[in-house]
């Protein structure tokens, strides 16, 4: 079939000459232009505009973004799917195409190929770290090794579950104080910036002594309405930027993971969270075969906090040296005395799986009940903070007022 090719070359005179040639093959395009007294140093395939277009980002389908949802989702049907006899790659070919997030599904094939071309199952999600994590994917081998894939895939699916359920009490206490702080701080800022000048000029007009709250509220508006809110604003944005920055480190990151398990309340709710997390995904990696010490290392690197992770570490260095889990948490602050003496018998009856998801269960419900404890602390101190403000500021302004009507009534 005939194809357009667009070439570049020079003459015997060194002169470059350009041009298109429709021809089989970059040979034929070759011997042509030497005919014709051309040597081509370049032969490319002329495509078409059409075609070119479609390369530039601008017009690139957007990548969808890949959910803990879709995930829980692919998992759940597939472990149904191998459960019912269907064959690992048919499943996955049938997932590809009847996934709603596209850019999943096109994962999901890449992944079949992968299988079709003689990799495991755990060595093809391997190939996509940034979707399936460690957790995930020694699960998959360690099912794969017991013939147990269908159960692992299942427990797999609650994992995650149970995982998002975690998150979404977390984020649930969080949004509501700091949508109340966002209007406050709003509601605050518009009274400052735009209302408590039009009163300033009506007082400056009375030529009155004015009230030491009135003469701050003024103060602090005249403030914010020039370059010193542009530099409160400025130096809040830099601290922004700087913690994220110095999180980022490992010294940082450290640091904060410590000052948040210190912090009254959230540090308590992050300890329960990061108890609940480790028990649940140690508890879920033993049941599936994975041995302690790979299901530590793991646990240490889906932690979430630097401290915690530090401590599972020394924990995963103490277990292979012959001790047992429970000893080195006992040395730690992060994990309760009821914590470590329950991981201790599971130890010594051999049900430490069953002991860790009991834990995971119990520290579930403690979640929820320092969520609603956060929420309960948390509203009443906003509403205060709000109408002490919003007070204020009313009767810093009333108080001219009052005091121009005493002088008139005198």
């Amino acid at each position: 079939m005939a194809t357009a090719f667009r070439w570049t070359g020079k003459t015997f005179k060194g002169s470059i000459q350009k041009g298109e040639m429709t021809a089989d093959s970059k040979d034929e395009v070759v011997s042509s232009l030497r005919r014709q007294g051309i040597f081509p140093t370049i032969i490319n395939e002329a495509r078409p505009v059409k075609e070119v277009f479609k390369d530039l980002s601008i017009f690139k389908p957007r990548k969808q973004k890949i959910t803990d949802k879709n995930i829980v989702v692919f998992t759940r049907q597939f472990a149904t799917m191998f459960t019912a006899g269907i064959p690992i790659v048919q499943g996955l070919n049938i997932l590809a195409k009847q996934a709603d997030n596209k850019t999943f599904g096109s994962i999901i094939a890449e992944i079949k190929s992968d299988v079709e071309a003689g990799d495991t199952l755990a060595d093809a999600l391997r190939m996509h770290p940034k979707i399936f994590d460690s957790l995930y994917v020694n699960l998959v081998a360690a099912g794969e090794a017991g013939g147990v894939l269908d159960t692992v895939l299942g427990r797999l699916a609650n994992y995650i579950e149970m995982t998002i359920k975690l998150k979404r009490k977390v984020k649930g206490a969080m949004i509501y104080p700091v949508a109340v702080m966002g209007v406050a701080v709003l509601v605050v800022s518009i009274i400052m910036i735009w209302v408590i000048p039009v009163f300033a000029e009506i007082f400056e007009g009375m030529g009155i002594p004015l009230p030491l709250p009135t003469q701050i509220v003024i103060t602090i508006s005249n403030f914010m309405g020039g370059i010193g809110g542009l530099a409160v604003l400025g130096v809040l944005v830099s601290t922004i930027i700087g913690i994220r920055y110095y999180r980022g480190t490992e010294k940082g990151s450290i640091a904060t993971d410590r000052l948040m398990l210190k912090i009254p309340v959230i540090g308590d709710l992050v300890r329960k969270v990061a108890v609940a997390r480790f028990t649940r995904t140690l508890g879920t990696l033993l049941s599936s075969g994975v041995p302690i010490l790979d299901g530590l290392d793991i646990c240490a690197r889906v932690a979430g906090n630097k401290v915690i992770e530090e401590v599972v570490l020394r924990a995963k260095t103490e277990v292979a040296t012959g001790k047992t889990v429970a000893d080195p948490l006992s040395e730690s602050e992060i994990f309760p005395p009821m914590v470590v003496q329950m991981i201790e018998v599971g130890e010594s009856t051999g049900t430490i799986d069953q002991m860790l998801a009991k834990i995971a269960d119990f520290y579930d419900d403690e979640v929820d009940n320092s969520v609603t404890n956060l929420t309960t602390l948390l509203e009443p101190a906003m509403i205060i903070f709000l109408g002490v403000t919003i007070g204020f500021i009313v009767v810093a302004l009333y108080m001219p007022i009052f005091k121009m009507g005493e002088v008139v009534g005198v």
